[in-house]
């Protein structure tokens, strides 16, 4: 695959390469990201452009202390530019770990080096004094040499805890994510000329993730691409969901049943109620499992609540979807067409996506839509002070509102948008007035600005305060 985005990564990765040359000190970094998010191509394109000595050692899962040692050994002699005297200091694997820091140590006494330890967590599993050996080794060794130390995990609850007052590495490691593509990113990999709004049909679906993205820029438009996709149960789009939710919740059948009834709605996002409908318990037992379900995955950060703008992180206005697109993506339109493509009948599946697609489309856009809005609104006119946009409902569900951007300070609204994602039909006139009827419904709003968000454009006398186009909205990543 052709390496496209992480520009920001790189630029980050190299102030800390520079800053080690000139003070001649190491930097421990912690690395998290979930599965096929591109974590070990990303460092493994970094190692090498680099140009300095390198160690890259990939964790075995399951392995005794002694053979992830061995293989620590053997990825030694894989390094294109290994560390310095690695060939003797390593002529036998070290006896543990304290001996392969030690070793480690020597090798980046002089000369400024890269070391990665990829999947960590598993390292870490199979010896419980691992971090602990660590942190001896870097305060009395390995931050007095010129090394940058990264420590790489798709177990991003183990990895968020490394640094953590009560750990070891509290207080000497850096934390950094790893995110999947950008819609921006996503665009440079359609490459150029491609239409701004296949970039982020091409995010909603892939959820951004590096292979699904390639994939996708082999197709002529998204929808060949989910078809294509939907003809084979092992494609990359049909297996990615189940991979993930085995990574993620080897055990947990509950989490699981509670993110099929959230995804599997019409739009992917459903209130309390709605997703405790969805469950085949009844009354107490299916609010119980709810509610202990959602727990934990919003801890893991799979599933977000939305409230309305303004409203407390408490408020019973709640709103539950899927933080991650792809796996939004694969709960709508996969999990269940499975047994489909299974059978030979793909058509099945292609027919439900092509009648669900512009509706599910319509709102998955939306977070994406509030992002960008937020990270324009410091150029753009009567947004300064903005805080970070959401969107805003009444308590029957009556009134919404896609785009609400508030103020940092203060309970005032700034802007209100409506966003209408489509190609052939223009933002009209009664659209609109519907929009202005926010300074009205909206706490605060009395004098937002008016915001319209259509592909297809201003219907002839439509004139918001503010319009912007998908092109608009790519440019919120690309600055």
């Amino acid at each position: 695959m052709d390496f496209y985005g992480r520009r920001h990564v790189f630029d980050d990765l190299g102030r800390r390469l520079d800053h080690i040359r000139e003070t001649g000190t190491g930097r421990l970094l912690a690395v998290r990201g979930r599965r096929q998010v591109g974590k070990s191509r990303l460092f493994t394109r970094f190692v090498e452009r680099a140009g300095l000595p390198y160690l890259y050692f990939t964790a075995v899962k399951n392995a005794l202390p002694a053979a992830q040692l061995q293989t620590l050994t053997a990825d030694l002699h894989t390094s294109t530019t290994p560390l310095k005297d690695a060939e003797t200091l390593f002529a036998a694997p070290p006896a543990d770990w304290r001996d392969a820091f030690g070793r480690i140590a020597v090798a980046c006494r002089d000369t400024p080096s890269v070391v990665v330890i990829d999947e960590f967590p598993w390292a870490a599993g199979a010896d419980p004094a691992l971090e602990g050996q660590l942190q001896n080794a870097w305060d009395r060794q390995l931050e007095h040499t010129p090394v940058l130390f990264v420590l790489i995990g798709s177990d991003v609850t183990m990895m968020e805890r490394l640094t953590e007052h009560d750990r070891p590495l509290y207080g000497r490691a850096k934390n950094r994510t790893i995110l999947p593509f950008n819609p921006a990113e996503c665009a440079e990999a359609l490459g150029s000329g491609a239409d701004p709004m296949a970039a982020f049909d091409t995010a909603l679906v892939t959820g951004g993730y590096p292979r699904l993205v390639a994939d996708r820029a082999r197709t002529a438009s998204t929808t060949a691409f989910v078809h294509e996709q939907l003809s084979d149960e092992n494609s990359d789009l049909a297996v990615m969901g189940q991979r993930s939710l085995d990574a993620e919740f080897p055990d947990a059948q509950q989490a699981r049943r509670v993110l099929s009834a959230i995804g599997g709605t019409e739009i992917g996002s459903g209130t309390f109620s709605q997703v405790v409908g969805r469950l085949p318990e009844a009354g107490s037992a299916a609010q119980t499992a709810v509610t202990r379900a959602i727990r934990v995955l919003t801890e893991k950060g799979v599933v977000t609540v939305d409230v309305p703008v303004g409203s407390s992180p408490g408020s019973r206005l709640r709103r539950y979807r899927i933080a991650d697109p792809c796996l939004r993506f694969w709960f709508r339109f996969v999990e269940e067409q499975l047994p489909h493509i299974a059978r030979g009948r793909p058509d099945i599946a292609r027919g439900v996506f092509d009648r669900g697609w512009p509706s599910w489309r319509g709102r998955a856009v939306e977070p994406l839509v509030q992002d960008a809005v937020s990270r324009l609104s410091p150029g753009m006119p009567g947004l300064g002070g903005a805080g970070q946009g959401g969107s805003w409902w009444n308590r029957d569900n009556s009134v919404e509102y896609e785009v609400v951007l508030p103020a940092a300070a203060g309970k005032e609204v700034l802007l209100v948008g409506s966003v209408k994602w489509r190609e052939n039909k223009r933002f009209g006139a009664r659209e609109l007035e519907r929009l202005a009827d926010a300074r009205h419904y909206v706490p605060g709003a009395d004098a937002a600005r008016l915001l319209a968000v259509c592909p297809a454009g201003l219907a002839d006398g439509v004139r918001p305060d503010l319009t912007l186009t998908p092109a608009d909205l790519l440019a919120a990543w690309q600055r």
